[in-house]
């Protein structure tokens, strides 16, 4: 889509409200950010979407051989490979979420410019973008999830739907603020791209939560809304190719309570979404004029 074509809808009236209550309303401008970014992502590619099935399994298959066999990780932990990739898969959500995102207002500072819409737009459909990439990457997962024997509990689609919502809504959140900082100071962008790189260590998934379950500062530790997100998807689908009764599984590889956990981390997602939003909403007025 153009700017032309963008410029041919309606403005979006600054008085009919603000927020992401306003980017609801606007469905159908969100859904045409999201079918643009998509477009251009595979833009002039002889595969196109395949690529997004592609990548992952090269990943996966680098997992399994580099870090399961030569590294002897497979031997610690049963079915390693798919316990990485679960986690490679959560955090790859929230990490695209994030910085995407940071990156979307100034990305569309041609639309920012000429047109009166709510800039909460942008990072968002920079998450709806993230998500969308995530479905070819969990369709391989489930595929090779049920090929090892996998099958799915009410425990874990619960599991699966609090781990997802944790990363969509702290992710956003993260973004909310930092897309609207991006704007003053590009610095920001920058930064994000050091802090993703930190995630991945300080969630369990190069190594099984075992491994720093009687750590002193363990509770810590899972006060990370993202650790507990990991941990909800892992006991969606890994434990589920365990040998063994699942409520051992369950005691042995993961913290007690983990849904009421999952929850709790849920909430503060949300309040970290709400706290974005708040920040946000009060420098959006100057973002035109400094983007």
């Amino acid at each position: 889509m153009s700017t032309t074509d963008y410029a041919s809808l309606p403005l979006v009236d600054p008085a009919g409200g603000s927020g992401l209550i306003e980017v609801r309303k606007h469905r159908y401008l969100l859904k045409l950010l999201v079918r643009r970014e998509l477009q251009a992502r595979y833009s002039g590619s002889a595969l196109g979407m395949a690529w997004s099935y592609v990548n992952p399994l090269s990943q996966l298959f680098i997992y399994w051989g580099v870090m399961g066999k030569i590294m002897g990780m497979s031997g610690r932990t049963e079915n390693f490979a798919i316990h990485v990739f679960v986690g490679l898969v959560t955090v790859h959500f929230f990490t695209e979420t994030f910085n995407a995102g940071t990156r979307s207002i100034v990305r569309n500072k041609a639309f920012v410019r000429k047109m009166a819409l709510p800039l909460e737009l942008f990072p968002v459909s920079s998450m709806l973008v993230s998500a969308v990439g995530m479905v070819p990457e969990l369709i391989i997962l489930t595929v090779i999830c049920l090929f090892c024997g996998w099958h799915p509990d009410m425990t874990g689609v619960i599991a699966f739907f609090l781990g997802a919502g944790i990363m969509a809504a702290a992710g956003t959140g993260l973004a909310l603020v930092f897309s609207v900082a991006n704007v003053f100071f590009r610095d920001f962008g920058q930064l994000v791209g050091i802090l993703v790189n930190y995630v991945r260590f300080g969630v369990p998934m190069m190594y099984p939560y075992t491994r720093v379950a009687h750590i002193h500062l363990v509770e810590v530790y899972l006060a990370n809304p993202l650790a507990e997100a990991v941990l909800l998807m892992q006991r969606a689908f890994w434990a589920g190719t365990t040998r063994g009764d699942i409520h051992k599984i369950e005691q042995q590889h993961f913290p007690s309570h983990l849904l009421e956990r999952g929850a709790v981390a849920l909430a503060v997602s949300i309040a970290i979404l709400l706290i974005g939003q708040l920040v946000f909403s009060k420098f959006e007025n100057k973002v035109p004029e400094r983007v």
